[in-house]
């Protein structure tokens, strides 16, 4: 959707009720499930992942008629922009998203709608969500993928002038800032104007305009839906970002068909760690109306009088799969004068202090820390950066938090209390031995420090477990 910038237009014993906390949750999920399981199968929209690939996140929109999709996964934009973001969404599109259930709802069958609506005066009304998260990253060394089965607008046609339905991904620095579009990188998994049976698959990356993605048009390729029209019907539309091969890739498909791909070597430095060392990218949804890509196809100001109202995307599912990666880096002992190496594994259950943890058998082998909750920490004396700066760290986690709990993973150095100099957020993983490798950025740090975990949660609820970390330059 090229949001254009304003300008351009300690082994500690377990407390037992934080292990009956843990066990609780468990059951409560379990029954859960099961109660639900009377009335609609849980995420029976979401295909299982094929064989070596775990399933990241999804959800299925399985909400009764003329609800909102789930707070716990989902923002809705309102308005014309973002707060300070450039007007009009950055696009030059003309509707006003809103959270009404007419334009944005489930419709009872399992699928989430958002519908274009043009009031009595001739304006226009639509939605565009994303998702909570926004760290979706492939682990070290893997491939991560993006999916949503989705049909567009059933509307061609001069009828379909101006209607822009998009799936798509935003790096997360982007959250809060607004004017850093390109460089934090976009993957536009579905594109479609005016009614066209066409899906577009786009990289915008870089610099703006021109750059190695060829702002403001994006690194893009399109190609007709197979068998029935985008429009017609359902199809799946997927986008994988593979780090496992060299130079890295990044591939679009529709129904299995691959039809598009960039390297990182077509993008180039900085530009491909720009958009690919922060912390990881959010989903978006969205109908819009009218703007730059619609207008460039036909030639003229979309929509126009012969547009019809009321034409709703309708999507069965979106999910976030990941393949391979995650491996544990090669560790290192220290040495004998305790100094530990910044950029060697570093086992969480090694701390040298902690405040409110546990250390339980890791599925991975081991131990790791957990029942990690709000104002938790564990300490690492003597940790050695020498005088390269360190860029990130990765820390190797898992969770089974409850829908809607999430905290956030902090490095801080020299005291618990001291501004965290890194972070990422963490909702569930699908279990609390179900690890990920997450990376967050860190300020450029050099030198000898005292370096603390620490865990910071709007819920009182545990929310992650630790296996290791690591920096890197």
């Amino acid at each position: 959707m090229n949001p254009v910038p304003a300008a351009p237009a300690a082994p500690p014993t377990a407390p037992p009720s934080r292990r009956r906390f843990r066990l609780a949750l468990a059951l409560l999920a379990a029954a859960t499930t099961v109660l639900a399981g009377a009335t609609v199968t849980a995420q029976a929209a979401v295909p299982p992942p094929p064989s070596g690939w775990s399933l990241v996140w999804s959800d299925d929109f399985t909400g009764a008629a003329n609800t909102l999709p789930s707070s716990a996964n989902w923002i809705i934009d309102t308005g014309t922009s973002y707060p300070g973001g450039p007007p009009n969404w950055g696009t030059g599109e003309i509707q006003t998203y809103t959270n009404n259930p007419a334009n944005l709802s489930h419709d009872g069958a399992g699928n989430l709608r958002i519908t274009p609506l043009r009031n009595s005066s001739g304006g226009w009304t639509s939605a565009r969500i994303e998702t909570v998260r926004s760290n979706f990253k492939p682990p070290s060394g893997g491939v991560l993928a993006i999916e949503g089965r989705i049909q567009m607008p059933n509307v061609t046609g001069t009828q379909a002038l101006g209607y822009w339905p998009a799936f798509w991904a935003l790096g997360s620095p982007y959250r809060g800032n607004y004017q850093n579009w390109p460089g934090i990188g976009e993957f536009d998994v579905m594109e479609n104007v005016n009614g066209l049976n066409s899906v577009w698959g786009v990289l915008h990356c870089g610099v703006a305009p021109g750059g190695p993605c060829d702002e403001f048009n994006g690194r893009g390729a399109s190609r007709a839906c197979p068998g029935s029209t985008c429009q017609s019907a359902f199809h799946t539309y997927r986008f994988e970002w593979d780090t496992s091969v060299s130079p890295q890739q990044l591939r679009w498909y529709v129904d299995g068909q691959q039809y598009h791909t960039v390297t990182q070597s077509q993008v180039g430095e900085p530009y491909w760690s720009q958009m690919t060392s922060h912390a990881g990218y959010f989903l978006l949804l969205n109908v819009a109306m009218g703007g730059g890509f619609p207008n460039g196809v036909a030639g003229f100001t979309t929509p126009t009088s012969s547009t019809v109202s009321g034409r709703p995307m309708l999507v069965d599912y979106v999910a976030v799969y990941s393949r391979g990666g995650g491996g544990t880096p090669p560790p290192s002992t220290p040495p004998p004068s305790g100094v530990r190496d910044a950029y060697a594994t570093i086992q969480a259950e090694s701390f040298n202090a902690q405040n409110g943890v546990i250390v339980e058998a890791c599925s991975e082998g081991g131990q790791n820390i957990g029942a990690l909750r709000n104002g938790d920490w564990v300490r690492f004396d003597n940790v050695e950066f020498g005088s390269s700066p360190a860029r990130d760290f990765v820390a190797r986690v898992a969770s089974g938090a409850a829908g809607g709990v999430s905290g956030l993973v902090e490095v801080r150095l020299d005291s618990p209390t001291n501004p965290p100099i890194g972070s990422f957020a963490l909702a569930n993983t699908g279990g609390w031995q179900s690890w990920r490798s997450v990376p967050g950025n860190v300020t450029a740090t050099t030198g000898r420090h005292t370096v603390y975990l620490t865990f910071t949660s709007g819920q009182p609820n545990d929310f992650v477990n630790v296996n290791w970390f690591t920096f890197r330059r």
